[in-house]
């Protein structure tokens, strides 16, 4: 099987990438004045790594090699690689930084109070009404995205970028364990949901060692080439999309109208200085770039008191970072949301002395209770894959269903799953949605509103060049995990493959005394002890993520794939 493996990925690079450097567009890089020795890539899986790969030796910069992955990551990732989602592109292109804003929005229908019409056996309103059906479903942003990155950036045609994708849904790729694994966990929650899903019509017969095909999807991947993203939001596939919201008797929201009006926007990164290097990350809607600037910043305030001579990971550590993360995670439940609808205070949460002061809140020795951790007062923000060219430019990406396999609403007649990103709003505020985090009014559901995410896709740079390409999935687990790998890497010396396969944890509002140890990796019985022995839980119940990254040392770039997931890296010389 592994020559069947080998044969569909050497004849999709062949047929569909085609002749190295025909059809280049002028953009995004001198082939005469390399700034790395190469392009590297840290993609979900193989398939796309190798697409990814193939993109960037054959001479398209880091946008082309980005926008290849993500339509094939569309069909070879099915549980979270998406035409139906939504994400942000953090950019660094010709010695600018640049953000794009492609997550989803809430159908013009929508309201506040939406939800409350969906009760559960208890006659209250029902916590999966915004999870699952195509009532969870918001407008979809990821093809809008790629496309206007493609547009701006983009060095080789778009068609020769998609065809890779139309591919692997034509022609049939091997699902791994892991998506035949959530298939079949989401199969049980879609069977008890009392909302119509059709996830197992389109991706029930997936099976180790056998060819996925998925004709629908090459279809529509095809118009999707031929069309750019007008097919999308305008086309067959814009009617197909609309009548999902009805299919099985479904009360979905979304209309034409909403995907006419549908925009990705481009935004300013948050940056931060630190260690003596400019930290990019993402802007509201996300609130993953304000946190993990503020992580960063309380730990450079702590580093020579309360962080000195403790141990990478001990309990202590783990103690102090738990002191900080609740607090983060307070100010993001008060203060962040889609800065269209919310007066964002972004330089009051990023100002040093703000920062300061919520490091000097921390107790040393003892857990602040949940009940007195509160909002700051500031002065008034699924799959990831990172990728550098050759010419010195990077793309941090991070894009999601939210949920695995989404809302499981498949459109009939298109072949690809819908989102559930409603649930990152506050349906309820003050009431935790399905990752275990709360939200207030700045999160609240409103039409053409983009719900707060913790999607954090980040560059660092060193004199002006990337020096750090990172990101993961893993909801409000991204920015901590993300955090901890910068740490690892620049606090304390590790290389970029030791600190991504580094133990993780993680600790959030209003669990305010749970410590999240992985799955994969649970913590050692004696911290564990002497976690509780301090007042913790320690719990592994959903903390994963899936780190992609890259480091450049002396214009030599190293990538690592999280162990913890199916990814690959790739260098292309």
């Amino acid at each position: 099987m592994q020559n069947t493996t080998n044969l569909t990925r050497r004849s999709l690079l062949a047929l569909a990438i085609g002749v190295p450097g025909a059809g280049l567009i002028a953009c995004g890089g001198d082939d005469d004045h390399p700034s790395f020795t190469a392009g590297a890539a840290a993609t979900g899986d193989a398939y796309s790594a190798d697409v990814a790969g193939q993109v960037l030796r054959d001479g398209g910069n880091a946008i082309d090699a980005a926008v290849a992955t993500a339509f094939t990551l569309a069909v070879t990732y099915p549980e979270a690689g998406n035409l139906g989602g939504g994400g942000f592109m953090n950019i660094y292109m010709d010695g600018k930084p640049y953000f794009l804003d492609y997550r989803e929005t809430a159908p013009l229908a929508a309201t506040q109070a939406m939800y409350a019409q969906f009760k559960d056996g208890a006659g209250n309103q029902d916590p999966v009404s915004s999870i699952w059906g195509a009532q969870a479903v918001a407008v979809p942003g990821t093809v809008a995205g790629l496309w206007a990155a493609h547009q701006k950036f983009g060095r080789l045609p778009w068609q020769r970028l998609v065809a890779p994708a139309i591919a692997l849904a034509r022609d049939g790729y091997l699902p791994s364990k892991e998506a035949i694994a959530w298939r079949e966990f989401m199969q049980n929650a879609f069977a008890t949901a009392p909302y119509p899903t059709n996830l197992m019509e389109y991706f029930g017969s997936m099976a180790l060692g056998q060819l996925f095909k998925q004709t629908e999807l090459a279809a529509t991947l095809e118009r999707i080439s031929a069309r750019g993203a007008d097919e999308f939001y305008r086309g067959m596939t814009a009617d197909l999309l609309v009548a999902a919201m009805a299919q099985d008797g479904g009360q979905g929201l979304i209309t034409k109208a909403d995907l006419l009006a549908y925009k990705p926007v481009w935004r300013e990164p948050i940056a931060m200085q630190w260690n003596g290097m400019t930290v990019l990350s993402s802007p509201p809607p996300s609130s993953g770039g304000i946190a993990l600037a503020q992580l960063l910043g309380m730990k450079s305030v702590l580093s020579k008191t309360l962080f000195a001579g403790v141990p990478l990971n001990s309990a202590q550590y783990i103690h102090l970072n738990a002191e900080m993360m609740k607090r983060v995670f307070a100010d993001r439940a008060q203060f962040l949301g889609d800065p269209a609808f919310t007066d964002v205070p972004v330089a009051g949460l990023l100002d040093p002395a703000y920062i300061a002061g919520r490091a000097a809140e921390v107790n040393p020795v003892g857990i602040t209770p949940t009940n007195d951790v509160q909002p700051g007062a500031p002065k008034m923000h699924t799959t990831h894959f990172s990728i550098v060219d050759k010419w010195g430019n990077a793309v941090s990406n991070t894009y999601t269903l939210n949920m695995p396999y989404g809302s499981g609403v498949v459109v009939r007649g298109a072949g690809f799953a819908l989102n559930d990103e409603m649930d990152d709003f506050a349906t309820v505020p003050g009431q935790p949605n399905s990752l275990g985090v709360v939200g207030g009014d700045a999160n609240a559901v409103a039409p053409g509103k983009r719900p707060l995410s913790s999607m954090s896709p980040t560059i660092v740079l060193k004199d002006g060049k990337p020096v750090a390409v990172l990101g993961t999935p893993g909801g409000s687990r991204i920015f901590t995990s993300v955090y901890q790998v910068l740490a690892n890497m620049y606090d304390y010396g590790m290389d970029v493959e030791a600190a991504v396969r580094n133990r993780r944890f993680h600790h959030q509002l209003p669990q305010g005394s749970v410590i999240e140890g992985e799955p994969s990796s649970p913590l050692p019985a004696e911290l564990a002890a002497e976690l509780v022995a301090r007042g913790y839980t320690v719990s592994t119940w959903a903390f994963s993520t899936d780190v992609q990254a890259i480091q450049v040392l002396n214009g030599r770039p190293t990538a690592a794939s999280d162990p913890r997931g199916r990814g690959k890296s790739v260098i292309a010389g």
